[in-house]
């Protein structure tokens, strides 16, 4: 229920801001120019009225005349007029470019695009339902809006970009009859940023790579498995794999989308084994596995999804540069929406196909293989999981091997007996919303064989006597080299991570924050110079004193003819408010980007450093 109430809200949140990024500038833009238009129409017509009626040379009935068009063609219309009796009027009020001719286009403009973004909104739910009512229809849906919404939503940045730059420099000339140059350039530059970025990403090609980690088995290697696997795949009416790739992942599946292994491209039908998982399976159950992932590539599902899956992958990645380019996050969120929609979709279907698949598993093993299969799946990941998160939270460098798949090996059996299992156990396998695996009591309804929680434990703890990877020849020279790349790169990780969490209190704790962030100095001119390091900023002008990063509230970058600034403002209080230091930049140059980045960089860990203080 919590999980669902946090989708809900997540969701709604979505919505509203997809409402605010589509509607915003245009309505905002769309109440300024009826308000001037409004306006302008009640002055110039008071205007008008009196200057015809103090006009001696007309008669009554002329300024009864006179007076009466301009009642009937009000200002705001002027660049509406097409008859030709209104030409000289249209011609007179609404030449191009003019103040009456802008706000008029300004008018319709906003118009348009909130029409335009009503409709987008409408077409994102219309497709998000045509995925929900029929399979067949999906892959059509999320081709035609992933079409529709990236284009349009490049639109979207164009049309908004242009209007914040038209209101930079109206809103201020309208009400205040001035104008601001800085405020118009920058508005300008973070549209014109905002439309090449959204042009350039909608046209570039994104990767869409798939990568596995893991190394192929060939039929040498493993006979008396790929014989099985063939068995099974007849029995499933499915042609078998092309290839079988083997890792230390903790899940199986299989996929017909191109994928790397090894810097080789694989075509066609892959099915990846996880070694340590068919270590802790025996062979019943892990057929029960094979023959469920089979099942998939004789329903189709994975021609689907390789078909649909680098497609997302692209929607993905264009969504979240959206989201990363300034203005162009005006088109984030309605990309966000649609595909939050069509995961929902893909979601409900792909619980469909797994329990399906676990049906077909049950009828060609047993009902008790793949429950089982699922119970020891389900504990070795969580318990893999606990056993790494515990090794990260370590305050220590680790020195040498980890031995991960020892250790969890070893540990299994005697957590399977513990009482943290029972309780670990009765959220195992509980999705994600956008997972494709249903939970492990609603698989157990599903093929009709219940296993108690009391059960649980005995069902991990029993070795497999007989195991298919026992005849994979090569499995335990590809699970030490994976393991070997995989806790190499755990403890570089880890040891970032300490970088980030050490104050430091000691020499080893210091070597360590310096191989991560050791001192970068900054050459200013006159010989000057300011130095960064994880203690803080050390600018040689004025004194020299060093700026620890404790006494930074915040860090503020200004450009200046005659040298850049940066100001920091302090946490205690001075005599006009915030006490605060500007250290002077002059001669900084091209290395400013660079320096911004640093300085932020170094700032930041320190706060994550101090979060982590007062967390523990």
């Amino acid at each position: 229920m919590a999980l669902a109430r946090t989708v809900h809200a997540d969701l709604l949140r979505v919505f509203v801001l997809t409402l605010v990024s589509l509607f915003a500038i245009p309505a905002a833009t769309l109440a300024f120019t009826e308000y001037a238009l409004r306006s302008q129409d009640a002055e110039f017509l008071q205007a008008i009225e009196k200057r015809i009626a103090n006009d001696s040379r007309l008669t009554p009935a002329e300024k009864a005349e006179a007076t009466g068009f301009y009642r009937s063609h009000q200002l705001s219309k002027a660049c509406d007029a097409t008859a030709p009796e209104d030409r000289n009027f249209h011609d007179k009020v609404c030449s191009p470019y003019s103040m009456q001719w802008q706000f008029h286009w300004a008018d319709r403009a906003a118009i348009w695009t909130i029409v335009l973004g009503a409709a987008l909104l409408a077409a994102a739910l219309v497709l998000g339902a045509l995925a929900f009512a029929n399979r067949g229809l999906r892959y059509a849906s999320f081709v035609a809006g992933w079409r529709l919404m990236t284009v349009s939503s490049a639109v979207e940045v164009v049309l908004q970009s242009a209007m914040l730059v038209w209101l930079s420099f109206w809103l201020t000339a309208y009400f205040w009859h001035s104008y601001y140059v800085k405020l118009i350039a920058l508005a300008g530059i973070a549209a014109g940023a905002a439309v090449f970025y959204a042009i350039y990403t909608l046209f570039k090609k994104l990767p869409s790579g798939n990568e596995i980690e893991g190394e192929l088995v060939s039929q040498a290697d493993a006979p008396r498995l790929w014989d099985r696997i063939r068995q099974l795949a007849g029995r499933v009416k499915t042609a078998p794999p092309d290839q079988i790739v083997a890792g230390i992942d903790t899940n199986f599946f299989v996929t017909e989308a191109p994928c790397e292994v090894k810097g080789r491209t694989l075509h066609g039908r892959t099915l990846f084994v996880s070694l340590p998982l068919l270590r802790v399976l025996d062979q019943t159950e892990a057929d029960a596995v094979l023959a469920h992932e089979l099942a998939h590539l004789g329903g189709g599902d994975t021609r689907s999804s390789a078909a649909l899956g680098p497609k997302l992958l692209q929607f993905d990645q264009y969504t979240w540069k959206m989201r990363s380019g300034g203005l162009t996050i005006v088109a984030h969120y309605l990309l966000r929406l649609y595909r939050m929609i069509f995961a929902f979709a893909l979601a409900r279907d792909s619980r469909e196909r797994e329990y399906r698949a676990d049906r077909v598993a049950a009828g060609l093993t047993a009902p008790h293989a793949i429950v089982q299969s699922l119970i020891k799946i389900s504990a070795y990941a969580s318990y893999r999981n606990d056993v790494e998160q515990k090794l990260f939270e370590q305050d220590r460098e680790h020195d040498g091997a980890l031995g991960i798949a020892r250790f969890v090996a070893d540990g299994l059996p005697p957590y399977a007996n513990s009482e943290a299992f029972i309780e670990a156990m009765k959220t195992a396998g509980v999705p994600h919303p956008y997972d494709s695996h249903p939970p492990l009591l609603e698989r157990m309804r599903n093929v009709g064989h219940h296993v108690p929680e009391s059960a649980y434990g005995g069902i991990v703890a029993t070795a497999p006597q007989a195991s298919w990877a026992d005849e994979i020849e090569t499995a335990g020279a590809i699970e030490q080299r994976l393991w070997s790349e995989y806790e190499q790169r755990f403890v570089q990780n880890h040891e970032l991570s300490l970088a980030y969490r050490y104050e430091p209190a000691t020499e080893e704790e210091r070597a360590v924050v310096l191989r991560h962030f050791p001192p970068v100095g900054f050459a200013l001119k006159n010989g000057e110079r300011v130095d960064i390091s994880y203690e803080g900023m050390h600018p040689s002008a004025d004194g020299g004193s060093t700026i620890s990063w404790d006494e930074v509230k915040s860090l503020t970058y200004k450009d200046g003819s005659f040298g850049d600034t940066l100001i920091v403002t302090h946490h205690d209080k001075g005599m006009l408010g915030a006490r605060t230091t500007k250290v002077k930049l002059s001669g900084l140059g091209k290395q400013k980007e660079n320096f911004k980045g640093v300085v932020g960089h170094y700032w930041r860990r320190h706060q994550i450093m101090r979060a982590q203080q007062q967390q523990s």
